[in-house]
């Protein structure tokens, strides 16, 4: 027997769920208005490394745009902005395998970005980037996750003179962090019951990132005038949700990058720091690769913001 007070209680609730499928559903319609693949219903998606540099920014992108996101976070006192955001949060680690499985458990997609990169030991890269991946991607599988999308480097081709390097060209890379990345990568490639979609992000910057002024002294050393691939905050999300609404993409490894690449001295100059000097060409070597995008833009309609660092520099100006 329910009495009136509760009726009201119960109809109200009804109205505030309805009132945000609305506002949620409203959200994606006029999104897709202009998308050539259509409406989208908002899915579950859960989002890890979620307060690492792509991550946070990628999971706010997901939640703006109507999605419901889940973030898996080692510390919940870091990602207070996440939950500021209306973004729930699940503790776990990537080296916790009965985490996973609660983190996975009723999402639609996993947004793989947790990665070791600075500092990391071949040995911590291993066991994060190649160990950790085949954890989270088991625990998609075994939760009947329909896709999941791997946040991969384009490091991961190796030296190759600066030449613009395609999805099906041969990977050689050297350093520690590439390799575990492309380690990863024929892991995920290689399971069976997955849907597993792999992006390749080159140097990744914008939306507050300090990204290129934490890179200077690392590339203090080299060549001022070797150009770097580059993609905006805003184009890795947009590249991202392409993949995501994609029913069908015709491949499974895409690149991002921007349509033009700045050389070191020009992203130097952007923070207000003199050229790299060039005294190490031979250490530089192992990042002399520049991406090839025009697959994702052929298959999926992707089209950068921010198609050259003029354009960035030029908006954040404004």
């Amino acid at each position: 027997m329910v009495v009136n007070g509760a009726r009201e209680h119960q109809a109200i609730v009804m109205r505030t769920r309805r009132s945000r499928n609305l506002s949620t559903t409203l959200v994606r319609f006029f999104q897709a208005a202009t998308s050539a693949d259509g409406y989208v219903p908002a899915m579950k998606i859960l989002v890890t490394g979620a307060t690492g540099k792509v991550g946070t920014r990628l999971a706010k992108h997901l939640a703006q745009r109507g999605d419901q996101v889940r973030a898996l976070v080692r510390d919940p006192e870091r990602a207070r902005d996440l939950r500021e955001a209306r973004i729930e949060l699940a503790t776990g680690d990537l080296l916790d395998v009965d985490s996973l499985a609660t983190a996975t458990r009723d999402m639609d997609a996993v947004v793989h970005c947790a990665a070791f990169f600075r500092g990391a030991t071949p040995e911590q890269a291993h066991a994060v980037n190649d160990l950790g991946t085949q954890h989270i991607a088991s625990a998609a599988r075994a939760a009947a996750v329909k896709r999941f999308i791997f946040t991969s480097t384009g490091l991961v081709y190796g030296s190759n003179g600066g030449r613009l390097a395609r999805e099906d060209d041969p990977c050689t890379p050297t350093a520690a962090y590439p390799v575990s990345k492309l380690a990863a990568e024929r892991f995920l490639l290689a399971l069976e019951g997955l849907d597993v979609r792999v992006l390749r992000l080159p140097f990744v910057y914008g939306d507050g990132d300090p990204h290129i002024t934490e890179a200077i002294p690392i590339l203090r050393d080299f060549p001022p005038a070797q150009r770097m691939s580059i993609s905006h905050h805003a184009d890795v999300a947009q590249a991202v949700a392409r993949l995501l609404d994609s029913g069908s993409p015709a491949h499974r490894i895409y690149n991002v990058a921007d349509d033009e690449a700045p050389s070191l001295g020009s992203l130097f100059a952007s923070v207000g720091s003199p050229p790299p000097d060039g005294s190490n060409p031979e250490r530089a070597r192992a990042f002399d690769v520049l991406l090839d995008g025009s697959r994702i833009r052929r298959d999926l309609g992707f089209t950068p913001k921010f198609p050259r660092f003029a354009d960035a520099l030029a908006a954040d100006a404004g």
